[in-house]
C-alpha cells in the first residue's frame, strides 16, 4: 500500500461524568514530527502514546489532541489544595528574601496556579483503559484515511509514468529525421558552394552532427526511471524517499534531453515531460 502523509480521525468515548476524544491530524514532512496535547490527568501516559503513533508512520508532522470534557451538570465544587497553598506560600517567603521588592502573590494569582484548586477526578484506570481503547481506534481510522488518500496519489502518479512515456517513444524516431533533413542540408550546401558533393566531408559533419544531438541515452534512461517509479509504487510501503530520488534523475534526464533538442517537436516534448515531471514530484512529497 501507499500511504500518504496528510490523514486526518477523530474518535470520541463517553464517560460516566463527560466525554474524551482524541484527534489525530498529519501533514508532510522529512521526518516524524510528533506533537501531543492532552490534558495533565493522561500525561502519564505519553510514552504508550508516541510509541504507539511512531510505530504505524515513520515520516510526518503528526498532531494528537486529546480532550477531557465533563459534564456541566455533573461537575463538584472544586477544592482548594493546602499543600500547593503551603508550597506557594513558602516558595512566595524564599523569592522576597532575595528580591525585596518583590509583591505578594495575590488572591487570585494563588486560584490561578495550576494545581491549587482540585476538581473530582474519573478513575485513573478507567481513563488509562478508554484511552487506549480511543487510541487503537483512532490509528485504524487515521491509517485508512492516509491509505485511501495513498491511492489516489499513487493513481496520479501512474497516469503522469504513462504521458511521459507516450511522449519518450514519440521522441524516438525525431533524432534520424533530423539527420536525415541536416544531411540533405548540408549536401546541398556543398552542392551550390563547390558545384559537388564531397562525400568524404558529409560523413564528418553528418557524425558530428548525431553525435551532438544523439538522445538515445537520454531516452533509454527516461525509460528505465519510470519502470523504476512503477516498480516502487507497486511494492508499496514508505517509498516517499525513494520516489523523491527518482524525480530528480527523470528531471536532468528531460533538462538533457531538451538541450540536445534541434528539432521543434522533441524540444516540445521535453517541456511537456519536465511539466510532468514537476507535477509527479509536488505530489511524491506528500508520500509517506
Amino acid at each position: 500500500m501507499i500511504y500518504s502523509m496528510t490523514g486526518f480521525a477523530s474518535v470520541a468515548a463517553e464517560l460516566e461524568t463527560g466525554s474524551l476524544t482524541l484527534e489525530l491530524r498529519s501533514v508532510n514532512h522529512r521526518y516524524l514530527d510528533l506533537q501531543l496535547r492532552m490534558p495533565d490527568e493522561l500525561r502519564t501516559q505519553e510514552p504508550a502514546l508516541r510509541e504507539a503513533i511512531a510505530a504505524q508512520m515513520s515520516r510526518g508532522k503528526v498532531e494528537c489532541r486529546i480532550n477531557l470534557a465533563t459534564r456541566q451538570s455533573l461537575q463538584e465544587p472544586a477544592r482548594l489544595n493546602p499543600a500547593m497553598m503551603q508550597q506557594l506560600a513558602l516558595w512566595s517567603a524564599q523569592v522576597r528574601e532575595v528580591l525585596s521588592e518583590a509583591r505578594e502573590l495575590s488572591v487570585a494569582d494563588v486560584l490561578h496556579w495550576n494545581g491549587v484548586l482540585e476538581s473530582p477526578a474519573l478513575s485513573a484506570e478507567t481513563l488509562q483503559t478508554t484511552l487506549r481503547s480511543l487510541l487503537q481506534q483512532a490509528l485504524q481510522d487515521f491509517a485508512a484515511a492516509r491509505q485511501r488518500e495513498g491511492e489516489k496519489l499513487k493513481a496520479f502518479l501512474l497516469e503522469r509514468v504513462t504521458q511521459i512515456e507516450s511522449l519518450r517513444v514519440a521522441v524516438a524516431p525525431r533524432v534520424p529525421a533530423a539527420i536525415a533533413a541536416y544531411e540533405a542540408k548540408l549536401r546541398s550546401r556543398l552542392f551550390e558552394a563547390l558545384g559537388s558533393e564531397d562525400d568524404e566531408r558529409v560523413r564528418q559533419e553528418i557524425t558530428l552532427y548525431a553525435s551532438k544531438i544523439d538522445v538515445d541515452e537520454e531516452l533509454s534512461r527516461l525509460h528505465t526511471h519510470l519502470g523504476e517509479v512503477r516498480r516502487v509504487l507497486d511494492k508499496g510501503g514508505a517509498v516517499g524517499k525513494r520516489l523523491d530520488f527518482l524525480m530528480q534523475e527523470l528531471h536532468r534526464e528531460a533538462n538533457t534531453l531538451g538541450s540536445k533538442s534541434v528539432d521543434a517537436e522533441v524540444s516540445r516534448s521535453a517541456m511537456e515531460i519536465k511539466i510532468l515531471i514537476e507535477q509527479m514530484r509536488e505530489q511524491v512529497q506528500n508520500i509517506e
